[in-house]
């Protein structure tokens, strides 16, 4: 069965194999059942949800007054200082995880109080990296 998927705003067309479904589970045309919402495909149990945030501009959670890591990985470089201004959206540092570089950017505009962290530190998913005052 082919199927259109659209990830991230690219179409790619892809080949499945049912494997344990009851023929008659998709209908006699072995048509999926109706996908609902766009980027949301529930079938059973499982379900998928929209996708994730943009590759390397991950969105960090704050917690309090400041921004924690969303992924476990190693500090590569750091962007900001204590006492800096920095702006919504600003990069503050870059983590890599699985040779892939995310970028970790300031949730809201404010002054960085502290950076928690220093270039070439591990640091763990949801671990705080920078506070803000």
């Amino acid at each position: 069965m082919k199927l259109k998927i659209t990830v991230h705003g690219v179409a790619y067309e892809v080949d499945v194999e049912v494997l344990d479904a009851k023929r008659d589970e998709f209908g006699p045309t072995g048509a999926l059942p109706s996908l609902g919402a766009p980027g949301t495909f529930h079938h059973g149990s499982a379900a998928a949800s929209a996708p994730p945030p943009a590759v390397g501009q991950a969105a960090p959670s704050t917690a309090g007054s400041g921004v924690v890591s969303p992924i476990a990985g190693t500090v590569i470089e750091i962007r900001c200082k204590p006492g800096d201004d920095v702006a919504q959206g600003q990069e503050l540092l870059i983590i890599e995880a699985m040779k892939m570089n995310t970028a970790i950017a300031a949730p809201v505009a404010g002054t960085v109080k502290q950076v928690l962290v220093a270039a070439g530190d591990s640091v763990r998913e949801n671990q705080q990296l920078v506070e803000f005052s």
